[in-house]
């Protein structure tokens, strides 16, 4: 029987996971398919226990659903449950399982592709949602000294805040304001990083090519890194680069997570070169 996996996100038109996991599953010799399954938020529900049926793999979680499908499913493991942010769904025996490969393949690109070691530093992440919490528990595990959440929803930021500090280590402290006070830009000034976390800048976002910070704000030092990863220089690498600091978008990211979503659902660990060129030429088509 052929397999099935897939993205579920509202919008997911723009999504290269298609490409890139059925390149991956070809590679691997595995009879698998994997689609894009568009899912407004009042279908969530039954798109998820369409997934307990014979022959699925499981699914991939995007904006806006990483949080909302966390109630939905058996249990949650890991960093899932650490941070109630899904973005991966392993079918297993009947069950659905939460993962969260995010905080993974965040790490992965921090470390091998922007070559940033966040021990000590000061970090600013732009956004609160799913995306957001991952990138922040990657961030406590490696140690920053700082991590600086802004967003526009007051509420929603504290909430993250509150349940990542318990898991915060002695020398790292967490804490949020609101985007665009001056406690923000003046935390901006000091990031020795900078996380945009946000669909700000994102293909069919409908920002305009607005960058997702306003770059005069950053030191020359510092580095910026884009989650969104189409197109493949967002406007918000462009704007920090013109300004003659470094960045880097999110299409090592996306590989790295899709990598050990992958190996989740097959037990498997497949050829990260076939998935990024895969990306790649969806991205230029």
């Amino acid at each position: 029987m052929t397999q099935r996996a897939g993205v579920i996100g509202h919008p997911v038109a723009h999504s290269v996971s298609p490409a890139m996991f059925e390149a991956a599953f070809r590679a691997a010799g595995i009879d698998a398919t994997y689609e894009a399954w568009d899912t407004p938020p009042d279908t969530l529900e039954g798109r998820i226990n369409a997934l307990r049926g014979a022959g699925f793999l499981g699914a991939n979680v995007t904006i806006p659903h990483k949080e909302a499908v966390a109630p939905l499913l058996d249990v949650l493991e890991g960093p899932a449950q650490q941070t109630g942010a899904v973005n991966c769904i392993v079918h297993r025996d009947g069950k659905l399982i939460g993962h969260n490969t995010d905080l993974v393949g965040f790490a992965r690109a921090l470390r091998e592709d922007a070559q940033f070691d966040p021990r000590g530093k000061s970090t600013m992440l732009l956004g609160s949602g799913g995306a957001a919490r991952a990138v922040a528990l990657a961030l406590i595990e490696g140690g920053a000294g700082v991590i600086y959440v802004v967003a526009r929803q007051p509420r929603k930021i504290d909430r993250m805040v509150v349940d990542l500090k318990p898991l915060t280590r002695t020398g790292t402290t967490i804490t949020w304001a609101y985007w665009g006070d001056g406690s923000y830009l003046r935390s901006l000034q000091q990031a020795d990083l900078v996380v945009n976390c946000t669909p700000i800048g994102m293909k069919g976002g409908g920002a305009n090519g607005t960058p997702a910070l306003d770059p005069k704000w950053l030191r020359k030092d510092a580095l910026v890194f884009d989650l969104v990863y189409n197109p493949q220089e967002t406007p918000t690498v462009r704007a920090v680069k013109e300004h003659g600091a470094r960045a880097i978008a999110g299409l090592p990211m996306l590989v790295y997570q899709a990598a050990e979503a992958f190996r989740l659902w097959t037990g498997i660990d497949p050829d990260t070169k076939v998935m990024i060129e895969a990306a790649r030429g969806a991205l230029a088509a």
